[in-house]
């Protein structure tokens, strides 16, 4: 009988990576998250429905905050040193990101040291780290007195004795409709023979893998957005949105590409998406998006036109992949119809399949946005769940060598 393969997914989210590592045949001991929203979601999805984790008894099935587990459960972690295979995840990454404020004293970025504690303490055979394209480049102007983190994370894995092997990866090159460059670390314990060689091979494996497994699913590696979203459109007819009632939900219309029927496989049956509620536009602000759309508009452009104080909003083409989804809605302006995406259509592009339901508020503001994690924070924070099951396949193959 084939050894099942273990892992402890940190920062797990929604649930994008544990998803992907499940398909690739992975089993999960359990998931630490601190957002009770996306706990929830992750939960429903994978504990409730798949029953994927084998969760310890001593840590109770819920959200949990990285430093109190480690402070509580010090002991459990370190029985469980030599039984684990993978710890995946990487620290929430707003600290690091170029698409946010960037700021090197934010408390997010000291996640890094509660990360390298558990490693140290649990003692992995291999190690799937990911993070935005930030986390690679030096804070402020002065390269020497701003910490580089991807440097600062490499040199405490080889101290702890591990290979370790970094790229940056674009997303859009393995199936994924969205341009989205994330950092890849590979560690691999230094026990093993060849074991830098192992590490930097994950990198030509995801490359070669790719085209099998995404051909087995009847997929490509270049998917368009509207390859992703065209049967989500509100044309095809909307309905009273089922946990929203003051609001419409759009409804299926036949599949149009290989990856729409990859993803909506197990939810034939269903007439109304999950997470498909249509925002609530006022009158001004359709007109203005359709004028955006008729005309061609540019972020800038569309910003000056309209006399607008700030807009990141970016009004995205239907014929390639979409740029990278931040946490906001208003951010984006459908290709084709004028409003802003559902969550649905934020998971499509992701890559959650259909029947993967979102739990929690759709969106929040103010003072809350630091206290809830709202379904399109959820999805955009999260990791493709396609790519991490090539991740999760090739990885796979690194242990059974």
């Amino acid at each position: 009988m084939q050894k099942k393969h273990t892992y402890i997914d940190l920062f797990a989210g929604c649930g994008g990576l544990s998803l992907g590592l499940s398909n690739a045949g992975w089993k999960g001991l359990f998931a630490i998250e601190k957002s009770p929203d996306a706990f929830s979601t992750l939960e429903y999805n994978l504990i409730d429905k798949r029953s994927h984790f084998a969760w310890p008894k001593w840590l109770p099935i819920k959200s949990h905050n990285i430093d109190h587990v480690l402070s509580q459960h010090n002991d459990k972690l370190r029985n469980l040193k030599g039984t684990i295979d993978l710890i995946a995840g990487g620290p929430p990454c707003q600290g690091f990101s170029l698409a946010g404020r960037r700021k090197e004293d934010d408390f997010r970025n000291h996640l890094i040291h509660s990360y390298i504690k558990f490693v140290s303490l649990v003692e992995p055979t291999f190690i799937f780290f990911e993070n935005v394209k930030g986390f690679t480049l030096s804070f402020g102007n002065n390269a020497e007195k701003g910490k580089n983190y991807s440097e600062y994370v490499i040199n405490k894995l080889n101290k702890l004795g591990y290979h370790v092997h970094g790229k940056l990866i674009d997303f859009s090159e393995f199936g994924i409709p969205q341009k989205r460059t994330r950092f890849i670390l590979i560690g691999v314990k230094k026990e093993f023979d060849s074991s830098a060689k192992i590490a930097e091979s994950f990198f030509s494996k995801i490359r070669k893998n790719r085209y099998r497994l995404l051909s087995l699913k009847g997929l490509s590696t270049e998917v368009t957005l509207e390859d992703a979203i065209s049967d989500l459109l509100e044309v095809h007819g909307t309905a009273i949105c089922p946990d929203s009632k003051d609001f419409k939900s759009g409804l299926y219309s036949k599949a149009n590409s290989s990856y729409q029927r990859y993803l909506r496989c197990r939810r034939h049956k269903h007439t109304i998406p999950d997470s498909h509620r249509l925002v609530n536009h006022s009158q001004k602000i359709k007109d203005r998006f359709q004028y955006a759309i008729d005309n061609k508009m540019g972020p800038k452009e569309y910003q000056r036109h309209f006399n607008l104080r700030k807009s990141g909003t970016k009004k995205v083409l239907r014929d390639e992949p979409t740029s990278t989804l931040t946490t906001l809605p208003d951010d984006y302006i459908h290709y084709q119809e004028p409003r802003v995406f559902t969550v649905r259509e934020f998971a499509r592009i992701q890559s959650f399949p259909d029947w993967y339901e979102f739990k929690g508020r759709y969106t929040t503001g103010g003072k809350m946005r630091t206290k809830q994690t709202p379904r399109y924070t959820q999805i955009g924070n999260a990791i493709p769940p396609l790519f991490a099951e090539i991740a999760g396949f090739s990885l796979k193959e690194m242990a059974d060598v």
